[in-house]
């Protein structure tokens, strides 16, 4: 139930249009993109390659012509996009944490400030209510 929120929370964020969300996760991005592929290339990775058998993403290929003395031979490497696919979903899903819980913190800022005094009612309502109140007695 939780995490059923939680991903449709991700879901909503991550497909919102919003400028400054979109701007956050540029710089966050940028910034902690290295980082994320570090963790993802040289921890992650190799974990889950351990956990596999030694399964490398980067390695998986196909042939589209063999490698020849003279041609070093054509490949698609989509074992490398599956890579660099794995590394963007660890950045979003960190950026949106950040977001999330910056949006929390800025919540609570915004459930301790005092709420404001509702408008002194003016005479001739208060009038009229007496009036009222005069009646039903």
């Amino acid at each position: 139930m939780y995490m059923k929120k939680f991903l449709q929370e991700f879901k909503s964020f991550a497909m919102r249009g919003n400028v400054l969300d979109m701007a956050i996760g540029i710089i966050i991005g940028a910034a902690f993109g290295k980082i994320v592929t570090s963790l993802v290339s040289d921890i992650i990775m190799p974990l889950i390659g351990v956990v596999t058998g030694g399964l490398n993403f980067t390695s998986w290929k196909i042939t589209l012509r063999a490698a020849t003395e003279t041609d070093p031979g054509l490949f698609v490497s989509y074992g490398n996009f599956i890579q660099v696919l794995f590394d963007f979903l660890i950045i979003a899903w960190v950026i949106f944490l950040l977001v999330r819980g910056i949006n929390r913190l800025s919540a609570k800022k915004e459930a301790e400030k005092p709420a404001p005094e509702p408008p002194a009612t003016p005479e001739d309502i208060q009038l009229l209510r007496e009036i009222r109140d005069s009646l039903k007695k």
